[in-house]
């Protein structure tokens, strides 16, 4: 975790690979899952849908089919609690009422400047405000607690009758009435004490928030769910997580004691990181931000995707570029090409959090069954994507389309910076990766086009980062390539400028 003064930002690192990012703005408020109190600012019959004020300065979007089935009883309930008239927070003294018709009109339901309790489901983006619902939910570590209703789901992951049948017994038998609980994939083998800790935790949040409301006056904030990063680690934490490095000695207390709560046998991971060196540079975090965030995402393979995006959606278009293999026909270069993608685009759509409408224009393929298996390929890399997402199968022209949960604003980072060539007035990408595209060239030239040795013109800079010192640069390329490698300087050249040229002094191209 790397925090500044104005934010915290968690990189997810798997065998050292990125595989999620997310950033904490200290001043954003409406974060998915708190709970507000709101003034209905405006009936809307046309969009059957009101505008509520929840003191953003745009007003939230509350749609009638939001409202859920208990509205009444929730507004009986908000009414109660605020007029002191002895209602408690797990219902006493409260009338439950019928539920509202699911074809229901707004204007029935709502009125102007009627309070209303809801909840943060998707945070403000672009030139939106927050979207809300009226159907309450409080996340725990392994059941989620829904209130104004009296149902136990588990999640689908959970696939062990025995486990089922005994999860859905355990948590009838303790649950408060008039609460529904949603048992989490995480809960799966948990004991008895565990599972009742967690239930008893939602509930005194409930409460806290019941206490809040009785005196409170719209819009305010009632209930605030976990920071990010709390709730990154409550969902995420396992087994497999090893090692929590922080750049900063107060959160890591908090992380630490957080997880202590929740996990104690995990309380030794997290460690407090006190080196020069900045957090992300020394865990190679940054250099894969840059190569990552780009435009253009380049794969192992040397294919790689173009990620445009649009107020309406996002279109990627799959490359192979240099990658061909002579020994095998078109279909089969196409198909092997369309894997690798499916592959990165998943890790793409996590790690930039994109939502929305997803367009991927992939190599044309012609036979059915390698379309199917490419559908297939892309739906087991997102079965990892917590984000709720639905992918259709490939059209005849190769398009897949995809759509993904937004809840917040898409992550973007800058990956471009102002060219030393004509002093910023063009752009380049980023010269963190310069050393990594040039050795990526000399392994293509080197093991795929077998060129005996090899000669690279770069700037003097360049020149001297690479042969510098004993253990250059270049004396690492030489012993693990195995052929001859000369670097010369070109004074004449801009400062990410390389060209290559073979024995005979002939350049040669990608």
């Amino acid at each position: 975790m790397d925090t500044s003064s104005s934010d915290v930002t968690l990189a997810l690192l798997e065998d050292k690979k990125l595989i999620e990012l997310n950033k904490e703005d200290s001043e954003n408020k409406y974060t998915v899952g708190d709970l507000y109190l709101g003034r209905v600012k405006k009936v809307m019959p046309g969009l059957n849908a009101a505008f509520v004020d929840v003191g953003y300065e745009k007003d939230a979007f509350l749609h009638y089919l939001d409202l859920g089935p208990q509205y009444k009883s929730l507004a009986r309930f908000v009414k109660g609690a605020m007029g002191n008239q002895h209602v408690g927070p797990l219902f006493q003294n409260l009338s439950f009422a019928k539920d509202i018709d699911k074809r229901g009109k707004i204007a029935d339901v709502l009125s102007s400047n009627q309070h209303v309790l809801v909840q943060i489901v998707k945070e403000p983006i672009s030139t939106k405000g927050p979207r809300i619902s009226c159907e309450i939910s409080l996340a725990g570590r392994f059941i989620i607690l829904v209130p104004f209703n009296d149902k136990v789901s588990i999640s689908q992951k959970i696939t062990n009758r025995e486990e089922r049948t005994r999860l859905k017994r355990l948590m009838t038998s303790i649950k408060p009435k008039n609460f529904g609980i949603i048992i989490r994939t995480v809960a799966e083998n948990k004991k008895v004490a565990e599972l009742d800790s967690d239930l008893r935790e939602l509930i005194s949040r409930w409460t806290n928030g019941f206490n809040t409301l009785k005196t409170s006056k719209p819009p305010v904030k009632i209930l605030g769910e976990l920071n990010r990063t709390s709730a990154i680690l409550r969902d995420l934490l396992n087994a497999d997580f090893n090692n929590i490095q922080i750049n900063n000695q107060k959160l890591a207390d908090e992380v630490k004691e957080y997880i202590k709560s929740i996990a104690p046998e995990k309380e030794n991971i997290v460690h407090y990181y006190s080196g020069k060196e900045p957090i992300f540079e020394k865990f190679g975090v940054d250099k894969q931000i840059k190569a990552l965030f780009g435009k253009f995402v380049t794969m192992k393979s040397r294919a790689y995707l173009v990620i445009e995006h649009t107020e309406a959606l996002h279109v990627i278009d799959v490359n192979s570029g240099s990658r061909t293999n002579s020994k095998d026909d078109q279909e089969t270069n196409a198909l092997a090409v369309n894997l690798d993608a499916a592959d990165e685009i998943a890790r793409q759509l996590q790690l930039r959090d994109m939502g929305g409408i997803i367009v991927v224009d992939f190599i044309d393929m012609y036979k059915s069954e390698n379309r199917k298996i490419l559908h297939k390929r892309l739906t087991d890399a997102m079965s990892k994507d917590r984000a709720k997402h639905k992918i259709l199968p490939p059209s005849k022209f190769g398009l897949i389309q995809i759509t993904r949960q937004r809840v917040r604003p898409e992550m973007k980072i800058t990956t471009v910076e102002q060219c030393p060539a004509c002093n910023g007035t063009g752009e380049i990408q980023a010269s963190v990766l310069i050393i990594d595209d040039i050795e990526s060239n000399i392994s293509y030239f080197l093991n795929e086009q077998n060129e005996p040795q090899l000669t690279i013109h770069v700037h003097p800079f360049i020149e001297a980062y690479i042969t510098k010192g004993f253990m250059s640069i270049v004396r690492k390329w030489l012993l693990k390539y195995k052929k001859r490698i000369k670097i010369k300087p070109e004074p004449s050249y801009h400062f990410l400028e390389s060209r290559y040229f073979n024995k005979q002094g002939e350049e040669i191209k990608i």
